[in-house]
Parts: structure tokens; C-alpha cells; sequence
């Protein structure tokens, strides 16, 4: 805890050009300000290091880059190996877990010890891991190593702790799950092949334990050789020789046939009576042709054969579609008897499982499901309806359903939004689910006691807009809203659409949301803003569209100035923005060089629409074309419901808009914003000199988005929506900074003590707005409704307003702007604002209270507004005592104290890289300023003081997708796209970290393993197994020997000897070891108590003899022995 006080009396702020240079927070003594100023600020500060940590909370979203699935059938949890080393367990809904292997090799194969919360990952760096899942945060137990050979393929027979591992050389390796070392028992492909065989079998594909006998092992090899294996006697039993190459290979669960599916796209049944040949050869879908030959099908790439007491046998598979029609979808193949259905897929499958009652592979499998996990989707589908629908899925898999293209997250929400958002989300849901509870339903979750409302926003590519209800670190659809119905559908290839953003015309680049009055604003690709406000009702509404003319019409340029320390100011452009209001101009209005001139992107629908429940659009802003010229994409937006406004900028200017008068009342180049107060000395070029480059130059460097190469909106906007996962941090770096054209040579040195030395081509962009009560200038003695506006050149600008006070005069007089008051100066792009009390209090920005505005009308109760302020005076003792405002741009954060404008504090928070994010936001009952850098580091401050709280190499390295989402929320919790599928959040709170054992799910839970069925006399006399197999005996050191050690290399896990053996001891384990101790204990008491038998009989053998022979001994003298 921090007491400090700083001392007012007599401080006067100096020129902005002194202002920014001075690292100091004094300024010259002077005439002391009109405003009343207090005699001293007393903070009490309460944040210190201890109270942050950082640490990832939960991932959200659909698995990026699949690559392997494994189902544990008692646990009923599932997981999901990703190309990037990732491993996603998930049970029941909250049960969702993500593991990542620190080599980040792809998982090839995913094996769960069923029933015993562990689980055996294959890598592609050739390497096995054992995990720990009796703990909420998976850990690695053991990991091995394989120095000469390439794993291809792995097996672990039910309640076996020896591990089958194919290679690629065609061996196969037995390893010990407890111990997690090889064994010296190998099975070589010399060996398992016939001496004969001239050709190399290939990898090994397959490897399986017959259920008639677990002591014969199958082996299949990629060309078509399949070996079973009799790990006894170590020899083959049989040997199949096939044309074609094998891909998977299923038993029956009696162990007397199985089936193998091939290249060809043919299924071959086997007979082990009879292995010379297959008794049954289908090509599913090869159709028979004129010639009479069948026609050429694609690789069945998977097989499950599962049989059913009631019904005939299930045979599954994926692929085998023949090759005659281009372009057909992936597809699975559901073969029940003589009923073939064929289940189209709308992404190639990576990898399918049949779920099924019993885990014994000697049973009657009873199927009920199939999960098919495909490139970008989980599906579930239910085998016990003949119709075999989906299930739905509970898990957010479909946060990509469109690209993601920006993000927003709102903590401590009002309690009755989610609520009303999923009420009427719930209306627009699917149907023709299956009726059946989802099936994987394992772990336990609770909703843990530090929890409150939060939800995220998502904006996608096709101008879609999502909310989420994300407390209690689970994540939930509640409502979706399309932005593109307010437009009409763009003819492709012809009209405006088709010069800008043929594909994503409607694409979200912003979203701004005040969740008590439920207002929503969107920004879109198309330079467009739509403002919704949400009913509960549906109406019938006429949408206004304004249009804006925010087009430069000169180029205003920046010169160094002549002395550094003293910039001239200039007169104001005479070229202000224009604009148009509510006149459209028809699509075809071009210039006399044929050029688009007044035309806006998108056509506003402007008929009446009847629009549902929910958000409901009422305002359409749109900028036109100006002299062929496509509008500038717009980089800044703020809006605030109880003044009534909305603010918004670009490279060009900026725009204030009244919503409810639904009239314009500012539209003015960033020059012109400055009045006298300009602090640059700005050359005037000829328009035409410039003027082909002006589209290109202002896209260039305005968001985080876009790299400095592209030209136009479409192809700048591409690497936003790829669903490529391209790190293109290198890029970043280097074009440095989204708000300049020639950042990296702007920032390549240091700056001094004046902005005045910026670059000669920068422009001016809008970087950031905010609306709030402040002192315009010195002079007030009162708050009034301002904008703050900051700048891509460090400047930060406050504009007073008078809005009436009255609500009939609020709807008819009209809002007036002032003149700029404060010009204040920061390093690098003004990024965020903020207010804080005198006391350090945070100060939210004021609103109005939600009414529906089609609720029928009460006479009694004329509808008005209600409007809630927090005056910057509220929490003071005396009326007009000022405020703090928190201004933090790309590299520095500066504490100002208004009406007086002295800068308290200044922190410079990074020299080498630029800040992409900051927010102040509310952490442990207290406030700080939290910003995340190009380089990967996540920062906090304190406030008012800026001392550093926290600063935390996060990502080593940032891509533009993280830059693009990555955003702060109040509770100390942030998210950004970890990959284009999925949502990342993390935690910067010391307390959230604490208590995240208690909000995450388990993913063991005790079960007892069902019982094996009973087999019956005669089937067991008959063709059970009459053997029993003792694998510790064949397999063990005793019996097999050591394996090499530059075979395999055994690495300990962080879990240790005492995690490996909890993971590797279940219920039924633990269960199994004790019944196995008491029988040792009670044969080693049987076996003591005839050690003692023995041992009173020689005593009593003893004894006689020794009474023998003391009596033989008796009369004998002593001489005479």
C-alpha cells in the first residue's frame, strides 16, 4: 500500500510542446488556473505486485487443425490431438480441458488407460507421453524417446498396462505404462513375415489383440500383409498376403473373422479358418460398368465393424466414394444389414469413433453412437434411430462458423442480460436434433462461487455478430445477429460491391456495446456503422441512412519544423470534409472522367422490414466515394446513450453524429479539429500531385489489421479472414505501428522533445474517441459532455459540447460543439482514455436506463428518458473538484488533473516495441491500467501513480490475428484468438488464479469397471479362452531382458514417481492390488503357519533325542566320553 501526495499550489501547465519532452510530471510556475483546484490529491492505492499473476484460465472453440481422437467408454470423456502439440479433453458441458506438449510436435494418436485417468499421447517427434488427469490441469507423468525408429501406430489392450508401439521400420516395440521403459520382448517385421518374402512389408497400420485369445496379437502392415502374432510361442499363427494396400483392420467381437478395408475402396472379410483368401470382398459404393468392370473408388480410410443383439452389425466407415464425380463432399457410410446410408460431411473427416456399451472387445459391442471429428467441426451422430440424426452440440465448436474478425469482452454485465439475450437466441435455434442426452457426459463441474455475468462478442467475416455467455469460464451461444440484412444482397460482379469487397462485403472490423442500455453499435469493412437498440418486441421499421462525405480533398502534409522546440501553428485547411444527408445517390452517379464520386458502398434497404425480436437496426451511416476514390475504412468509434451521440473517425477526419435527431453535427478533417492550437507546421501539396495514392496511403497503417503492402480494402482485408494460421510477427515489427505509412522509419529513432519532427508524408488518423463528463477548458468551473479525441501522431484533443438537458428539447434543439480546449502530447498513436476521481476512483461514462422502445405505451406513464451521470464531483466533498485523466498511447501513459491540464505522472511503458491494446479496468477492488505489447508482453499500472505492477513475457511472439482480438476486461481477465477455431482467455488477477482450481471441471471420476459377462459353460469349454495370458511374465525384465538404450530414451514427466503411480492405479486397479495382497498375505500366513508346523515337529524331534539321550547318558562317567 502506497500513500502519496502531490502539492498543486501555484502549477500551471506549460506548452504542449515542453509538455510532452519533459519526463518529469512539473511544469512551469505560473498564473494559477481560474478553476478551482484542490490543494492536495490523496489516493490511497491499494494494488501492489502480489495481487497479479498471469496464467491461461480455459480455450473455448472447435480444436484447430485436428489430427487424432480417443474415447475413454467408462469415463465417458473424450480428447482431441491438434497439428500444434494440443490435446483437448471434454466431458460433460463445463468439463474442457487444453493440454499443450512444450515441443508443439502434432499429435499422431491419442490412447486412454480406460477407467484409470491417464491418458498416452503419440508425437510426431516420435515420442510417447503419459498424462495425469486425476488432476484439473493435466500434467506429463513420463515421456520415452525413440532415437531410431518412427512410431506409426498404438495399441493398449483393456486393463493392460503393456503399450503395443508399430514403427514405421514395420517392428513393434512393448512398452510399460508404469514405469514407461521398454521392454526387451520386440516383435521383428523380419520375423513376423515369412523369410520368403522378398519386399519390405512396410509401416506398420494396424495392431490389435484378438478378442478369442489376448496372447495373439494381429498385426497389419501398410501393404497389405497382415500377421497374427502369437506373443507365447513367438511365432506367426498366419500370414495374409493382399493385393491391395490395408488402411484399418476391425475384429468381429467373437475373434473369429475380421474385416480389413483397403486402397481400392473394397472391404475383405477374413476367416481364420481359412486365411488363404477372403471369404467376402465389397466395394460399397463401386458401381458396376458397361464393360462390366467396377468403377475406381477412393481409399476407405477407416473400418469399424460393431455387432448389435438385436439387430444386424454395424459397418461404419469413411471414404470409398468412387472417383466418377468431381468435388463430391467427404462422407461417412452407416452398412446396417442390407441398408446403406451415406451421411455427407461439410469438411473432410480426420478421424471417426464408434461409441459402444461395453469396453470388452470379447462382447456384444451394442453401438449407440458415432463421434466424427472433421477438419473445422465435432459431430455426434445417434446410431440407435434409424434415421441417424446429430446430436446437438453442447461445446461452442462453431466460434469460426464464419472468420473471426474481432472480439469484444464485457465483465460484471447487468444480471438481466443474459437472461433476455438467450430468451430470444433461443427462438432461432435448430431443430431435428436427436432427442437423446449428449453422450459424452464424463467429469464433474460445478459453478464455483466466484462467478458473475460476463459475455464476449465476436464479429465475423460475413458481418455476422455473436453473443456469448462466457461466466464461470464456460462459453455459451446466447444470440446471433446478422448485420447483412439491412443491405441489400450485392449483385456479384457488377455495381459498387463488386470495385470493393466481393467476398465480405459486410465483414465487422469493430463492435461498441453499452450493455445497461442495451444500445450496439457496428462497424463494418464497407465504411458503414448500423446502431441497433434491442425490443422485445418485433416491428415493422423504416431504417435511416445517413451518408458522410470524409474525404481529404487536399493533402495535408507534416514538415519538420524549424526550431524543434518552438512548432508554428498554421491557419485551418479550408478543405473540410463534406457531407450528405439522408439524400442517396443513385449507384450509376459518376464524375465527368467517369470516375465514382457521392456513392456509398452498400445500398440501405429502404423499404419497411419487418424485423424479429431482438436488435433492431434504426441508423445506417455510410462515407462515399470521393473522385473515384473508395471512403477510408474507419479506425475509431465510441458512442454513449444518454448524450444521444455517436462519434466515429478515419485517416481523414472525424465525424459526430446525433442518433436521436438522426443528424450530423460535426464532419471535420483532423487539421481542423486544432483550430490555433494545431502543434504542427503542415505543407500544402498540390491534390493532383498525390492524388492516385491517397486510397492506398490511408489504408496503409489505420488498424492493427492490415500490412503496409496491400491496396485495396479486398486485399487488405484477406489476411484477416484466411483461416491460415500465418505468424506474421516479423511483419508486424516491422511495419511497427497500424496508424502511419512509414512507421518503421517514424519510430527507428528515438523521438524528441517535440511531434513536430514527425515523419514528412504522415497523415492524421482518429485512433480513439471517448465521450464523458470533463472540463473543456481551464476556465470551467463545472463538468460538461465531452470527446475526447487521440491521434495516430500522439496528440490528444478535448471538445466541449452543450446538449439540452430537457427531453422535448433534446429531441427538437439541436447539440452544440465548441471549439477544442485541451491539446495535450504523447509518444506514439493514442490508444485508450480514461477517468479516474480525485479519490482514484474509476468515473463510467453516464447512460441512459433501457426501455423497449415498442412496448405498448402507457397514457398514465408518458415514456421518458432516464438518465444515469457519474459526475467526476460525485464522490468529492466539495462541488468541482476535477478529475484524473488516464491518456495511454502506443509507448507512453500520462496522468492529467482537469480542468488545470498539469501532467501528474508519465510513464514510458516501452522503448523497443508499441503498445497494440490498453484498458483501465477494475482488478482485486481497485484500479490499473493494463496494456499488451507487439512483443508479447502483458503490463499493468497502477493509477494514478503508473508504477509498475506486473510485466509478463506472455508470447514470445504476436501474429496480426492476436494484435486483431486481443482485448482487456474489468476482474483482471482477458481473451484473444489463439488460433483462427478458438478463444483463449487468461487471467492477470492473483485471486482468480487461486480460486481457478475450484472453477475448473474434473475429468476423473471414480467409476467402477463394469463386470466382463459371463461367458457361459460351453462357449468357454469350447472356443473361450482356455489359457490364461500373463503378459507381466512374457514381457517383463525377468523374461525379456532389457531393451537397447539408444533405442529409447526415457524422460521423467513434472508429475513425478508419486503422479505416475496414482495415474496408473484405477478404482478397479487399487481393487484388484489389494485383493491380490490379501491373497499374498493370507498365502504367506499359510505358508508361515507350516514353516511353524515344521518347526514344532524337528523341536519335538528334537527333544526326544535329546531325552534319549540324556538317559543313555546318565550312568556314564565323565572320562568315559
Amino acid at each position: 500500500m502506497k500513500k502519496f501526495r502531490k502539492v498543486l499550489d501555484g502549477l500551471t501547465t506549460s506548452s504542449p510542446g515542453v509538455t510532452i519532452g519533459s519526463p518529469s510530471c512539473g511544469s512551469a510556475a505560473g498564473t494559477p488556473t481560474a478553476a478551482p483546484t484542490p490543494r492536495e490529491i490523496d489516493v490511497q492505492e491499494t494494488l501492489v505486485s502480489e495481487n497479479f499473476q498471469l496464467c491461461k484460465t480455459v480455450r473455448h472453440g472447435f480444436p484447430y487443425q485436428p489430427t487424432a481422437l480417443a474415447f475413454d467408454p467408462v469415463q465417458k470423456i473424450l480428447a482431441i490431438g491438434s497439428r500444434t502439440g494440443g490435446v483437448r479433453i471434454l466431458g460433460r458441458p463445463g468439463v474442457d480441458c487444453y493440454c499443450q506438449h512444450e515441443s508443439g510436435a502434432a499429435v499422431l494418436q491419442l490412447q486412454f488407460l480406460i477407467n484409470e485417468g491417464a491418458l498416452v499421447t503419440a508425437c510426431a517427434d516420435d515420442t510417447l507421453h503419459l498424462w495425469n488427469l486425476r488432476q484439473r490441469r493435466p500434467a506429463i507423468l513420463h515421456s520415452l524417446k525413440f532415437n531410431r525408429e518412427r512410431i506409426t501406430f498404438c495399441h493398449l489392450p483393456f486393463q493392460s498396462k503393456w503399450l503395443y508401439v508399430g514403427t514405421e521400420r514395420g517392428n513393434t516395440h512393448i512398452v510399460n505404462i508404469e514405469s514407461f521403459i521398454l521392454s526387451g520382448y520386440v516383435i521383428m517385421w523380419n520375423k513376423a513375415i515369412e523369410l520368403s518374402t522378398k519386399t519390405h512389408p512396410g509401416p506398420v497400420v494396424h495392431l490389435s489383440d484378438s478378442p478369442k485369445d489376448e496372447g495373439k496379437l494381429l498385426i497389419g502392415f501398410e501393404s497389405g500383409t497382415v500377421v497374427q502374432w502369437d506373443l507365447r510361442v513367438k511365432k506367426a499363427d498366419f500370414r495374409i498376403y493382399y493385393d491391395e494396400a490395408i488402411h484399418s483392420v476391425s475384429w468381429h467381437h467373437e475373434g473369429k473373422q475380421f474385416m480389413c478395408s483397403h486402397s481400392d475402396g473394397s472391404l475383405t472379410m477374413w476367416n481364420l479358418r481359412n486365411t488363404t483368401k477372403p471369404f467376402q470382398v465389397t466395394f460399397p459404393h463401386g458401381k458396376i460398368q458397361k464393360d462390366g468392370r467396377k468403377e475406381s473408388c477412393k481409399p476407405i480410410l477407416k473400418v469399424e465393424y460393431k455387432t448389435s443383439r438385436n439387430s444386424e452389425p454395424f459397418v461404419i466407415f469413411s471414404g470409398g466414394l468412387s472417383y466418377d464425380k468431381a468435388g463430391r463432399r467427404p462422407t461417412l457410410t452407416i452398412m446396417h444389414g442390407k441398408a446403406i446410408t451415406v451421411l455427407e460431411m461439410d469438411y473432410p473427416i480426420v478421424e471417426f469413433m464408434v461409441l459402444c456399451e461395453t469396453p470388452y472387445n470379447n462382447e456384444v459391442q451394442e453401438p449407440y453412437a458415432v463421434v466424427v471429428l472433421l477438419e473445422k467441426d465435432l459431430i455426434v451422430v445417434d446410431l440407435t434411430q434409424s434415421n441417424f440424426p446429430v446430436f446437438e452440440n453442447p461445446y461452442p465448436m462453431d466460434v469460426h462458423e464464419s472468420p473471426v474478425t474481432c472480439t469484444a469482452y464485457f465483465a460484471d454485465c447487468p444480471p438481466d442480460i443474459i437472461p433476455i439475450l438467450y430468451s430470444i437466441g433461443a427462438k432461432h435455434k435448430k431443430t431435428g436434433y436427436s432427442q437423446k442426452e449428449w453422450p459424452i457426459t464424463g467429469g464433474t463441474w460445478t459453478l464455483g462461487s466466484h462467478t458473475y455475468p460476463e459475455i464476449i462478442i465476436t464479429g465475423h467475416a460475413d458481418g455476422s455478430i455473436k453473443f456469448w455467455d462466457a461466466s464461470a469460464i464456460t462459453l455459451q451461444m446466447l444470440y446471433k445477429l446478422k448485420t447483412s440484412k439491412v443491405f441489400e444482397k450485392p449483385k456479384p460482379g457488377e455495381g459498387r460491391a463488386a470495385d470493393l469487397v466481393e467476398e465480405d462485403p459486410f465483414a465487422v472490423q469493430m463492435v461498441s456495446w453499452c450493455p445497461q442500455s442495451r444500445i450496439f453499435c457496428v462497424v463494418g469493412i464497407s465504411a458503414h456503422i448500423i446502431l441497433y437498440r434491442f425490443s422485445k418486441y418485433d416491428a415493422n421499421t423504416q431504417i435511416v441512412s445517413l451518408e458522410v462525405r470524409l474525404q481529404c480533398e487536399a493533402e495535408d502534409v507534416i514538415s519538420p519544423s524549424e526550431n524543434e522546440n518552438n512548432p508554428c501553428f498554421s491557419e485551418p485547411s479550408s478543405h473540410s470534409p463534406q457531407l450528405h444527408h439522408q439524400h442517396p445517390v443513385s449507384p450509376g452517379n459518376r464524375t465527368p472522367e467517369g470516375s465514382k464520386d457521392s456513392v456509398p458502398c452498400l445500398k440501405v434497404k429502404d423499404r419497411v422490414v419487418r424485423v424479429p425480436p431482438g436488435y433492431q437496426s434504426e441508423l445506417v451511416i455510410q462515407l462515399l466515394w470521393v473522385d473515384g476514390e473508395p471512403p477510408q475504412q474507419i479506425t475509431s468509434l465510441d458512442i454513449n446513450s444518454a448524450y444521444g451521440l455517436l462519434a466515429f473517425g478515419n485517416c481523414n477526419g472525424l465525424a459526430v453524429v446525433d442518433y436521436l435527431q438522426k443528424t450530423i453535427l460535426l464532419c471535420m478533417s483532423t487539421l481542423d479539429l486544432y483550430g490555433a492550437s494545431d502543434p504542427y507546421q503542415r505543407l500544402t501539396r498540390s491534390p493532383r500531385r498525390n492524388r492516385q495514392s491517397t486510397s492506398e496511403f490511408c489504408m496503409r497503417g489505420l488498424s492493427n489489421f492490415y500490412s503496409d503492402s496491400k491496396k485495396r480494402i479486398r486485399t487488405s482485408y484477406q489476411s484477416l479472414t484466411e483461416l491460415t494460421d500465418n505468424q506474421q510477427s516479423i511483419d508486424m515489427e516491422r511495419s511497427k505501428s497500424p496508424t502511419s505509412e512509414s512507421r518503421e522509419n517514424s519510430f527507428s529513432r528515438s523521438r524528441s522533445s517535440s511531434v513536430s519532427s514527425i515523419d514528412r508524408d504522415t497523415k492524421e488518423a482518429i485512433t480513439t474517441l471517448q465521450f464523458g463528463e470533463s472540463y473543456g477548458r481551464k476556465s470551467d468551473a463545472l463538468p460538461t459532455p465531452c470527446l475526447w479525441v487521440g491521434t495516430s501522431l500522439g496528440v490528444a484533443l478535448l471538445i466541449p459540447m452543450s446538449i439540452p438537458t430537457d427531453q422535448e428539447e433534446r429531441m427538437e434543439e439541436p447539440v452544440t460543439i465548441g471549439p477544442s480546449g485541451a491539446v495535450q502530447m504523447l509518444k506514439g498513436s493514442v490508444l485508450r482514455f480514461g477517468f479516474l476521481d480525485c479519490m482514484g476512483g474509476i468515473i463510467q461514462s453516464p447512460y441512459e436506463v433501457w426501455k423497449d422502445p415498442n412496448a405498448p405505451e402507457d397514457p398514465d406513464r408518458p415514456r421518458r428518458r432516464k438518465l444515469v451521470h457519474f459526475s467526476p464531483s460525485s464522490s468529492q466533498d466539495a462541488y468541482g473538484e476535477g478529475h484524473l485523466a488516464v491518456v495511454c498511447s502506443e509507448r507512453q501513459a500520462k496522468i492529467f488533473l482537469m480542468p488545470s491540464q498539469s501532467c501528474l505522472y508519465v510513464h514510458n511503458i516501452t522503448e523497443s516495441s508499441f503498445v497494440l491494446r490498453a484498458d483501465v479496468v477494475s482488478v482485486s477492488n481497485s484500479v490499473c491500467l493494463a496494456c499488451f505489447c507487439a512483443n508479447g508482453h502483458v503490463m499493468t499500472l497502477s493509477l494514478p501513480s503508473l508504477r509498475p505492477l506486473m510485466d509478463v513475457n506472455y508470447l514470445p511472439l504476436t501474429d496480426m490475428r492476436i494484435a486483431r482480438t486481443f482485448c482487456f476486461t474489468n476482474g483482471g481477465q482477458a481473451l484473444y484468438l489463439s488460433s483462427p477455431t478458438e478463444i483463449q482467455r487468461i487471467t492477470y488477477s492473483q485471486e482468480m488464479c487461486d480460486n481457478l482450481q475450484e472453477m475448473l471441471g474434473e475429468l476423473f471420476t471414480p467409476i467402477e469397471t463394469p463386470e466382463a459377462q459371463n461367458r457361459g459353460f460351453l462357449k468357454g469349454f469350447f472356443g473361450g479362452n482356455a489359457q490364461t495370458f500373463d503378459r507381466e511374465e512374457l514381457f517383463g525384465e525377468a523374461a525379456a531382458g532389457k531393451a537397447s538404450r539408444s533405442l529409447a530414451q526415457h524422460i521423467p514427466g513434472q508429475g513425478g514417481m508419486e503422479g505416475m503411480k496414482v495415474a496408473a492405479s484405477g478404482v478397479v486397479g487399487d481393487l484388484a492390488r489389494a485383493r491380490i495382497a490379501l491373497d499374498e498375505r493370507g498365502q504367506r500366513l499359510g505358508e508361515l503357519e507350516e514353516r511353524t508346523a515344521l518347526m514344532m515337529t524337528s523341536a519335538e524331534t528334537f527333544s526326544k533325542h535329546a531325552h534319549e539321550l540324556m538317559l543313555k547318558c546318565k550312568d556314564k562317567k565323565w572320562y568315559q566320553f
